[in-house]
This record gives structure tokens, sequence and C-alpha cells, in this order.
């Protein structure tokens, strides 16, 4: 039987249009704008001014907190200037305006393909190897890598847990990688176990799949102490506490850390940035990135270069469809709509999914009939019912009481809603007030 995790989920259609086509190597932008804020925490400090030439590969932020993450040139050319720019989320962030010209790599990048297995470094040594290529997590969440595998004093890692189930629908970055470069991905993999000082690996795939599920079966019997698991596929099993319940049995604590339960995760695509990183020199510059929709007249996966404006990838995918409602960054469940397609590509842009007019429109909003399928459908065993009350009534401590802060934002409560209750907004509104309130009770 296959594996899943037990409390929650929903099923919604998987609409995998793009799995078939492989990746396409784009070219450089013309053009490219590098935000500054690339990671979870702080954005990087500038380290070039307006008229600085650089390199593709260059260092051009330097990521000075704990937990903040190095940006790096993905083009050769001119800076233009250091200037607000409309992220994915709808803020405005500085970033790096780049004019491009030619393609001009850092001498010290490998560009071969030659797949290089050995690695001589020690655990330390690649944990600062990642950190200056500029390594995040590649699922989304954009989680500084090098800090992940700084094991908390009094914590001991166990198994590494690496994230192959791209369970949002639309999505097949993830799929495709490990068809193409599931070797480079298994390297990865053993560098991380290596950086955690673990002796088992379990790469977790969902078995709308197979095919990925038997050539990484096929390929990991080489890799000393690395499995490939099929999971049952269930929405929203690629969050981490979710896949580690999958995978182990065990149940990461509330507010807790995967470390809790001895077992730290990564993303397929973090592992291949990582082999790239120690085995290529090579930097986080570049991405796969999905790119689709049910009107889209090619849906494909794209190699593209951090900072292209979206814009250009919908146009290599056939141009945007006049029937188009959204374009959202990210899945359909957890992505977020944007208000312009010249937004850049960003490290954690895993895909970018155009919605018809007639799909982009939510239901009317009705009264809760309290059917508790939102409380059925949480992965998380929270009543969503309960927290919108509270946070529409601005019950700020009984929604902590609720334990609203652990909410992962997955959907699962707005999808199930027959009375199409905004209860996901609700949630991420209440998730920033309480958090900005416990946040003040340490200043």
């Amino acid at each position: 039987m296959l594996k899943t995790f037990k409390k929650g989920g929903v099923h919604p259609e998987e609409n995998k249009i793009s799995a078939g086509k492989a990746v396409e190597v784009l070219p450089p932008s013309q053009k490219v704008y590098i935000p500054l804020g690339q990671s979870l925490g702080a954005p990087a400090k500038p380290l070039v001014d307006k008229g600085s030439e650089v390199k593709t590969g260059q260092l051009i932020a330097k990521g000075e907190s704990f937990i903040s993450a190095n940006v790096h040139s993905s083009v050769s050319g001119k800076v233009i200037k250091i200037d607000d720019i409309t992220d994915p989320s709808g803020y405005r962030r500085k970033a790096v305006f780049i004019d491009t010209v030619g393609d001009e790599w850092l001498e010290t990048i490998d560009r071969t393909e030659t797949i290089k297995r050995d690695c001589d470094l020690s655990a330390q040594e690649i944990i600062r190897k990642i950190n200056e290529m500029g390594i995040v997590g590649m699922g989304g969440a954009t989680f500084p890598s090098h800090v992940k595998l700084m094991v908390p004093e009094g914590k001991k890692a166990e198994i590494l847990i690496i994230n192959g189930v791209e369970c949002e629908p639309y999505l097949t970055a993830d799929h495709r990688l490990m068809l193409e470069k599931g070797e480079q991905i298994l390297v990865g993999v053993t560098l991380l176990m290596k950086a955690l000082g673990v002796a088992k690996a379990v790469i977790g795939i969902e078995n709308n799949k197979p095919d990925a599920i038997s050539h990484m079966q096929e390929l990991a019997k080489s890799f000393k102490g690395v499995e490939v698991v099929a999971l049952k596929v269930k929405y929203p099993q690629g969050a981490e506490k979710q896949l580690i319940k999958a995978i182990t049995g065990r149940e990461v604590p509330s507010q807790k850390l995967p470390i809790e339960v001895g077992c730290v995760v990564n993303n397929v695509g973090t592992a291949f940035a990582v082999y790239e990183a120690i085995q290529k020199n090579k930097p986080l510059f570049e991405r796969v990135v999905t790119v689709t929709g049910d009107k889209l007249a090619s849906p494909s996966n794209f190699m593209v270069r951090i900072g292209t404006p979206v814009s250009e990838l919908i146009e290599k995918a056939g141009g945007l469809p006049a029937e188009t409602g959204k374009i959202i960054s990210g899945g359909p469940m957890m992505g977020k709509a944007l208000n312009s397609a010249d937004i850049p590509v960003m490290k954690g842009t895993s895909g970018i999914v155009l919605v018809p007019e007639e799909k982009s429109k939510r239901m009317e909003m009705r009264n809760c009939i309290r059917c508790g399928k939102c409380v059925s459908a949480c992965p998380m065993g929270l009543e969503p019912y309960l927290l919108e009350r509270e946070v529409n009534a601005g019950l700020w401590e009984e929604a902590e009481n609720s334990r609203i802060m652990d909410c992962m934002e997955c959907g699962c409560c707005l999808f199930t809603c027959p009375s199409g209750r905004p209860l996901l907004d609700y949630l991420r509104l209440g998730k920033n007030k309480v958090g900005q309130i416990i946040r003040s009770r340490t200043k």
C-alpha cells in the first residue's frame, strides 16, 4: 500500500499538461531585474553600483544576516541602476537592473557536461560553499539552505528527506528535472547527506510520476543509503510536515521544525543546485520554471535565468491567451496572482500558471453552513471556520490559542468550502497580525 499522511488533504485536478515537455534552455534576456531579497529573511546588501560591469555568476549582493542568501548575476553586462521593483508577492523591493551584453561566465564555473561524483570537501566546507553560492529551498519557501544544514546544538539529524512530490496542480518542473538530471540530483543528495552527517536519505515521489519513480530507483541503486519511495497522490504532501509523516510516520510538534524529529527536508531542485554549486562551482542564477495553462498554446518547462521578466516566458510558450483571467506565480493552490507579467523570475519561482477567465473567478460567498468540510480537509488539524470568525472579530489572542500560526496556507479549506468562504484570506491576515503580536513580545 502506498504511503501518505493521514490527516486532511484534498485531491484537486492534477492538470500536469506540460509533463511531457523536455526542459528548454532559454537564452539570457536583454534586460534582467534581479531582486536583492530572494530568500526567507533579510535581503542581501548590494556589492555593485550603477555602471558596474558584471559577468554571469558574479556575486552582486552579499547576504550578511544569519538568515539571508547571496545573490549572483544571471547575465553579463552593465548595471543600469539599483532601484525598486515589484516582486511576485506584490511588494516593492530593491533590485539590480542589468543590461545584457553577450554571455561571459566566470572562468571558475565548470560548464562541461561531465558528471562528477567524488567530493573531498568536509561537511563544514560543503555548507560554506552552499552559503557562498546562494542556494535556497527551490520548492518555493526559499529558506537559505546553509542555515537548514546547520543542526542546532542538542539536536541530531537522522534522515534526509528529499521532496520530489510536486503535489501542486499544473507544475512539472521537478518532474522533468528528475527525468533529465537524475544522476546529478542523486550526487547532490549524497553531498547533503555528508553535510548533515546522516547515512540515510529517502526521496519521496508521488505515484502520478511513474517514469520519474522508476528512473530514480534505478539510478539510486549505485548510491549507498539512498532510497526512492512512491507515495499516494494527495495534496499538500509536498509540505515538510506532511512529507515527514508520510515517509517516516513521525509527527513534527506544533510550532517546531523537522529537526525535532531527526529529519531535514530538501527539494529535488535544491539537491540539483547543491550538485552544481559543489561539483561545478556554479552559483544559483538559473532554474527550471513550468509555464502552463489550459488555454496556453505550448505549455513548457524552461531553464531560465533569474531576473528574466515573466512576460518573456509567456511569449516563448505561445503568448498570453486573450481569455486569461489571472497569471499565478507558483501553483494554483498556494501561488499568488501577479499584477503584471513584467515581474522577474526569482529563485523560488517554480511555475507560471495562466488561468482562464472562467476559472479565475471565485464563487459567490454564502453563509457558513457548519458542514465541517474545512476541518476535515485541514492537514494541520485546525478549525478554519472558527479561525475566520476570530480574525473577522479581531480576537487575536483567541486566534493564537486556536493555533493559527500552524496554518501553512495550503488552501485546502478554501478549496473544499461549499459556501465559497474566503477562509485562506482570513487565515493569512490573521497569521500576519498574530505574528506581529508574538514578535512584539520579544522586543
